[in-house]
Order: C-alpha cells, then structure tokens, then sequence
C-alpha cells in the first residue's frame, strides 16, 4: 500500500471484540447488498477477518481466531461471518499518510 492511498473497509462493532473485513470497491459492496448473486471474491480484498481487541475501527489489527468468531457469530465458517459483518457492520474509509518520523533517534535532536 501506497502513502495516500484510500482504504475501504466494513466496521463491525460486536459484543465480545470489534471486527474488520476490508473491500476492494464501494460500490461493489452496495450492489452485493441489492444483488446477492454477485460473488464475495468481487467485493472483498482477501477472505480474511480482524479485530481489534475493542480498540474501535483505528485498533491494532489481528487475524480473528475461529473461538472469537464462534463466540460472536455462532460460527467460524469465514464466508458467513463475512456476510454478517458486511450486513450489519458500517462502511468506513481511511487514508493512509505518509509516516513521518525521526530515522535514526540515537542521534538526539537535529541541531542547526
């Protein structure tokens, strides 16, 4: 990922942990809410799951394990907890900035 590239993602805020699925386009995500027969593949980037330790949508990001996601959704089967976040999580966009940052702090401050 690029500095300044806009990332989509869909935040689920569930009763044990909070979770994200990230998608590849917005409105492939709105016409698989109106039309079901469009594949997950087309509108998911990667058949993966987070969470965030309820540290909200900004958190630190895990793969969520199968006894978080059975605690949540009943299930561990990825495809249908995908499809329960996607409907019932909210739509959510972020930039990613450039990271800024001293690159070599044993120095000490930079003296002019």
């Amino acid at each position: 990922m690029r500095a300044y590239d806009t990332t989509s993602k869909v935040f689920y805020k569930g009763a044990s942990d909070d979770f994200i699925v990230f998608i590849e386009d917005p409105a492939a995500l709105k016409n698989w809410k109106n039309d079901r027969s469009i594949p997950l593949s087309d509108v998911v980037n990667g058949f993966k799951i987070f969470v965030t330790h309820r540290h909200g949508s900004q958190g630190v990001l895990d793969g969520a394990s199968n006894a978080s996601l059975d605690n949540e959704f009943g299930t561990h089967n990825v495809d249908d907890c995908i499809v329960k976040i996607l409907e019932r999580g909210a739509y959510q966009t972020y930039t990613q900035s450039e990271h800024q940052a001293d690159t070599n702090q044993t120095n000490g401050p930079a003296m002019r």
